[in-house]
């Protein structure tokens, strides 16, 4: 069976490397590159993300990343958020009193972790749905790395169409709940850093390449 092939969105913006070992550790066939042509063309589309909100999207945008994030989700084109990569789907962020449009895949905000310790940095649990595809496999009692200070704190995407199937949300708790990652058709996204978390990490992975 061929490999599939993912493609790392390089934007200045993530742990492309990590990414990129992680995804061939499971056995994608991966390249790193901002690519227009090739990031559409490609089986995946992992769209990591490191440092602030609106700099990322900043940076997305120079690499024309949002059109390739809407078009491939048009044609139903698998495609994956990583931590800021998460957040940067949702309607919009807050950090320091400054507010930056997201790619609104998702209606919410991204604001500050209301919690002891700032930033959650360190191992922690998932709640996931018991229908989740991208926590198949896996101990309820598993934990994935997180690096952040910030977070979607509610879910509010209303499903319209009662035909439709409702995306499935997981959550985590640092301080307050909030959404540690979601399954929505071809977009799937996680706050922690699967690439980051060992073998629990290397199993969603392979969960994500395996819808494709």
């Amino acid at each position: 069976m061929n490999s599939k092939k993912v493609v790392v969105l390089d934007y200045g913006f993530g742990n492309v490397r990590s990414a990129e070992r992680a995804l061939a550790h499971v056995g994608a066939d991966v390249e790193i590159t901002r690519d227009y042509d090739r990031a559409m063309n490609a089986d995946g589309l992992l769209v990591p993300g490191v440092g602030a909100f609106s700099a990322c999207m900043t940076g997305l945008k120079e690499a024309r990343g949002d059109w390739i994030v809407e078009r491939r989700l048009a044609g139903g084109r698998p495609v994956m958020g990583i931590c800021v990569g998460m957040q940067i789907l949702f309607g919009r962020g807050i950090e320091h009193g400054v507010e930056t449009e997201g790619l609104d895949e998702w209606p919410g905000t991204v604001g500050p972790l209301k919690a002891p310790v700032v930033p959650h940095m360190g191992w922690n649990t998932v709640e996931a749905p018991q229908d989740s595809e991208l926590f198949a496999g896996l101990d309820a009692d598993a934990r994935f790395y997180f690096v952040h200070s910030y977070a979607v704190h509610d879910w509010t995407l209303e499903i319209a169409n009662p035909a439709m199937r409702a995306p499935r949300v997981s959550w985590s708790t640092h301080g307050e709940r909030f959404v540690a990652a979601v399954e929505n058709g071809a977009l799937w996204a996680t706050q922690f850093h699967p690439e980051k978390s060992g073998d629990t990490g290397a199993q969603l992975l392979t969960n994500w390449l395996s819808t494709f």
